[in-house]
């Protein structure tokens, strides 16, 4: 028993040992959106020396038992879509540790991936024994930290102290803590790891990096959190191992089921750029100039560069000395005090001093004179407080700047040009004197002389060097009218105009130049001449009288109505303001009595005055014409722009043209008369581009139903054009002129044609208007004498400028062929042929069915016909049709269209009546029957029925449109065989005798013997009878009988009445 107990145990623990057991990281695992995760998944109790795979799949919150793959060590197409792309991408891997463990990477985590995570690993022992797979649970939240620094650039110097301010936050729901650091990244070793400066941890412990932690002892380093959210670096005793990029780095960790502590994600802040310069106080002193070498009046620009570390925040102070003769002092704040010998020039602003920067300082001369030639030094002081409060100068001074200024020389060069060599009588002469290379202030005197040159030169103006203008007595009238006008346009830069030439100003004219210099100081002061230069043009005035032209001209000699055309008038030259041109459009117009222009009379139209006005003349044209006149910028072309031209403006055309001088004491004189050539302008109707369309069309319609037929005008003229519409109809070909039906006006009043009248149209004809360019005719409950070719005939009516319409064009559309038919006979009668046999005097049903109609208005006339033919072979029978052998048929039943009997197309041979054996019927409007009593044997042969369908017309008159038979009934009446019943039924007398006048006698016996009998009881009853008892009287049987004499008659007593 004990033995057995052992062995099992020793079983157990073998079991146990060989037991398969996964484990994964133990959740929640609660990670940030976009973070990298892993997972270990490890497996143990497996055969020793296989090397374990691992597959990961996850199971959504949503479906848990809906497995979705993710990736695999054995197989390589594991993953499911969701997961193949990041899978391939390398977003998710596995890390296999070794060969029974493996990590889960997911580089960056998605919401979507929350859910159970498991990991599998695939049976390697050939049997089943423990758990393959174990689960951990990943939760998924948003990323809410956020970590801002503003992005800056600073300047320190050494010793300085430095503060930063860096902001954390985030809004996670779970329980997480917040680790918060500064850094400190080297430009030069921009691959070096950042160097950590100060930390406060997730538990809150303050820690600094290596070389910063006894700096944090002596506090000189400090992070102080100042609110929920800000953290901030101090750094006093700023160090040059300081200088770099400053970062505040934040991380946001949360603690797991196993205990320990997970960094959900990092975020950097921007950088700040940390400059930090060496404490040094030295400086030194340097002087710069373009050169060293001027001429008298040229400027000199000196500049003395401080050169030191942190200049703005020290206090300088700059001295310009020339030859040990203080010029100018600039203190500390940048204010100059000048010399005694340079306040008048610094005054007259011939000299500046000033501070362009903290450390350069500017000294210009504007006008070097000869005894500013020297040396010229900058001479610095730094005035500095000491610790103990006292102030301490330390000065430098430049080297010496040798200036050498040599005596002034004149090399300026004139220049001379005009606008023009040859100008018109009245135009502008512009002269413009350029001198370049100057130094000091010029001086222009102007010169004319004729082109032979036989009198001396004779001066005109002079402009002095301070700018003032003096004008020769022989020009000085004119210039006062502003004629003549003398301008210094720049320093350097001389103008001379003459307004309104005239032939007289034909000749040189020379500009001379003189350049002076200014010596001494005030106010002993002299202007020395230095160089003088001149240059001549020669001038050609040609007068306006030579070349005065006048010409007329038009693109469009002809214009349709409506349309514009212009005139152009050409006048040569070009306006001048001086010599202006008056111009006058002159019209004749077309249809005059006279033959030509010479007898024709010109009438003004409207006159461009001189002062550019218009002026209109007796002359006008037409009421609907608008007439514009203008002219161009420089007055050459004066066009008459004539719109919506009509009759009126149509003949011949003419400008003339004055030309005008204008004196400079504002008076005016005629110089000179030109007339254009003629311009002929005809007006004609504009080109019809009316098009209607002529498609040819079929129509076919019922009887009685809307024939629309269209007329589409395809294009027209203008968009004002106006249209009547005539509508015609064309009978059968060969016929005569065609019919008008109507004609529509382009107002939109109608008016009917003969034919509407005499075909009665116009009740059922009708004609719309679309659109303006579309037009429809109707015809109602059309008839089969509608039937014919129509069309429209267009035509296009326009207005013209002066408001009368005429008529411009006409177009037929193309032709219509409209066909009204009765309706197409559809009409079908059963065909079917049968055989019926009865017995003589019996009942023949005859049928009629109509299975097809060409109308649901159709209405039919009915008729029973039957053929005798005893002798008649049976195959020939078979072979025949239903009416074709008129004699031999006879006409049986007739029923009429209009539901009266015998109103058909045949008379029966035996008239309705109440005695009639003929019983007709109609189940449907589709289905008719005729019955036939009392068979005889005469009634024996071939039946059919005629039927005939008519249809009321347009005009509600009925007429036949079809007819058609039916198949043939042949009909076999059996005689019936001589027995007792037979004949007595056949003999009327003894049917009587039999059947009748037994019941009567009988009838009287019985009344005998009841009279008897009440005899016999009236004596021994004192005779009762005879005291007025009533009697009972029987009627007169009443015999109920069958006609057909098959069954035996029935005899009826009724009760009589007591009298």
């Amino acid at each position: 028993m004990a033995t057995g107990a052992l062995l099992l145990l020793l079983l157990l623990a073998g079991v146990a040992v060989a037991q398969r057991v996964v484990t994964v990281e133990s959740g929640p695992l609660v990670r940030t959106e976009g973070s990298h995760v892993t997972i270990w998944c490890n497996v143990t109790g497996y055969k020793d020396g296989v090397e374990q795979d691992f597959e990961w799949s996850m199971y959504l919150a949503a479906a848990q038992d809906r497995e979705i793959r993710i990736v695999s060590t054995a197989q390589p197409n594991y993953a499911y879509t969701v997961y193949a792309q990041r899978v391939n991408s390398k977003e998710i891997f596995v890390e296999r540790l070794s060969r029974d463990s493996a990590v889960l990477h997911i580089t960056k985590i998605q919401a979507g991936d929350q859910g159970l995570f498991e990991c599998y690993t695939p049976n390697t022992d050939g049997r089943y024994l423990g758990s393959y797979s174990a689960r951990t649970n990943v939760t998924v939240i948003a990323d809410s930290l956020t970590v801002t620094a503003p992005v800056q650039t600073l300047s320190k110097v050494e010793g300085d102290t430095l503060q930063l301010t860096c902001e954390v936050s985030r809004t996670t729901e779970q329980h997480t803590h917040l680790s918060v650091g500064w850094y400190l990244r080297s430009p030069e070793e921009a691959t070096a790891p950042p160097q950590e400066l100060v930390t406060l941890s997730r538990d809150f412990v303050l820690r600094s990096g290596g070389p910063y932690r006894q700096r944090m002892a002596a506090g000189d380093l400090r992070l102080d959190k100042t609110s929920a959210t800000s953290y901030r670096l101090t750094i006093h005793k700023l160090q040059p191992m300081d200088q770099g990029l400053l970062y505040c780095q934040a991380a946001e960790w949360i603690q797991d089921a196993d205990g320990s502590w997970f960094a959900m994600t990092r975020k950097q802040s921007d950088k700040t750029q940390l400059r930090i310069q060496p404490t040094d106080r030295d400086f030194s002193i340097q002087v710069n100039t373009e050169r060293r070498s001027f001429t008298a009046g040229e400027p000199l620009e000196l500049r003395c560069t401080i050169e030191a570390q942190n200049v703005p925040e020290r206090f300088f102070s700059v001295s310009w000395v020339f030859s040990s003769s203080p010029v100018a002092v600039v203190g500390p704040s940048a204010v100059p005090v000048l010399g005694p010998d340079y306040v008048a020039r610094e005054a007259a602003g011939h000299i500046t001093v000033r501070k362009e920067s903290p450390n350069v300082h500017l000294l210009k001369l504007q006008h070097l004179r000869p005894d500013d030639a020297g040396k010229y030094i900058c001479r610095v002081t730094e005035r500095e407080k000491t610790p103990t409060g006292d102030f301490i100068d330390r000065s430098k001074r430049s080297r010496n700047v040798q200036i050498t200024v040599l005596p002034l020389k004149s090399n300026i060069t004139i220049a001379l040009s005009i606008n023009s060599s040859e100008v018109l009588e009245g135009d502008a002469v512009q002269l413009t004197c350029s001198v370049q290379s100057t130094t000091g202030p010029l001086s222009v005197v102007w010169h004319r002389t004729d082109k032979q040159a036989t009198v001396p030169p004779e001066e005109l103006a002079s402009v002095d060097r301070d700018g003032t203008v003096w004008h020769s007595p022989a020009y000085r009238e004119r210039s006062s009218y502003g004629e003549i006008r003398v301008e210094k346009m720049q320093a350097d830069t001389f103008l001379l105009s003459l307004y309104n030439a005239l032939p007289g100003d034909e000749g040189q004219y020379r500009c001379v130049a003189t350049e002076w210099f200014q010596t001494g100081t005030e106010p002993e002061l002299t202007w020395e001449k230095i160089g003088e230069k001149s240059a001549t043009k020669t001038v050609t005035v040609k007068t306006v009288e030579s070349s005065f032209s006048v010409s007329a001209s038009s693109r469009t000699p002809s214009v349709t109505f409506g349309d514009s055309f212009d005139l152009l008038c050409l006048v040569k030259p070009r306006h001048n303001p001086r010599v202006p041109t008056s111009v006058t459009w002159r019209f004749m117009p077309a249809g005059s009595e006279a033959e030509d222009e010479e007898q024709g009379e010109f009438k003004d139209l409207v006159t461009f005055t001189r002062e550019g006005t218009l002026q209109w003349g007796e002359q006008l044209l037409g009421l609907g014409t608008r007439t514009t006149v203008d002219r161009s910028h420089s007055n050459t072309n004066f066009r008459l722009s004539v719109t919506r031209a009509g009759r009126r403006e149509a003949g011949k055309y003419q400008c003339s043209a004055i030309l005008w001088r204008r004196n400079y004491d504002n008076s005016w004189s005629r110089v000179a008369n030109r007339t254009s050539n003629l311009l002929g302008i005809s007006v004609l109707q504009p080109e019809s581009k009316l098009r209607v369309q002529k498609t040819n069309q079929s129509q076919v319609h019922p009887e009685d139903s809307r024939v629309r037929i269209n007329c589409t005008i395809a294009s027209q003229t203008s968009h004002d054009s106006q249209h009547a519409v005539l509508w015609y109809v064309r009978r059968a070909t060969g016929s005569e002129a065609d019919e008008l039906l109507l004609r529509i006006e382009r107002s939109g009043a109608f008016e009917y044609g003969a034919y509407a009248d005499e075909e009665r149209l116009r009740r059922r004809v009708q004609a719309e208007r679309l659109s303006p360019r579309s037009y429809v005719l109707t015809l109602n409950r059309a008839e089969s004498s509608d039937s014919g070719t129509y069309y429209c005939l267009v035509e296009e009516w326009l207005s013209d400028p002066d408001g009368a319409w005429y008529r411009l064009s006409r177009e037929a559309s193309g032709l219509t062929q409209v066909l009204v038919r009765q309706p197409e006979v559809r009409l079908q009668v059963e065909e079917l042929e049968s055989n019926v046999t009865v017995e003589e005097s019996d009942s023949i049903r005859l049928g009629c069915s109509i299975p097809s109609q060409s109308s649901r208005d159709s209405r039919f006339s009915v008729s029973w016909y039957v053929e005798h033919a005893q002798d008649v072979d049976v195959d020939e029978e078979e072979d025949g049709q239903p009416g074709e052998d008129e004699g031999d048929r006879e006409c049986v039943f007739s029923i009429g269209h209009d539901a009266v009997f015998g109103n058909g197309n045949c008379s029966p041979r035996e008239e309705a009546g109440p005695t009639s054996r003929l019983q007709f019927e109609r189940m449907a409007s589709d289905q008719y029957s005729l019955t036939i009593q009392g068979a005889r044997p005469t009634d024996a042969g071939r039946y059919y029925c005629h039927v005939e369908e008519w249809l009321l017309n347009p005009r509600n008159a009925w007429y036949r449109l079809a007819t058609n038979n039916s198949g043939y009934t042949i009909v076999n009446v059996l005689q019936q065989v001589s027995t007792m019943h037979s004949v007595v039924c056949a003999n009327e007398s003894l049917f009587y005798f039999v059947f009748f006048y037994p019941f009567p006698i009988f009838g009287i016996l019985l009344i005998a013997l009841l009279l008897v009998r009440y005899k016999g009881r009236g004596s021994s009853k004192s005779q009762e009878g005879k005291n007025g008892a009533p009697l009972l009287w029987i009627k007169e049987p009443h015999l109920s009988y069958s006609p057909t004499c098959l069954d035996p008659p029935a005899l009826s007593l009724h009760p009589g009445s007591v009298d």
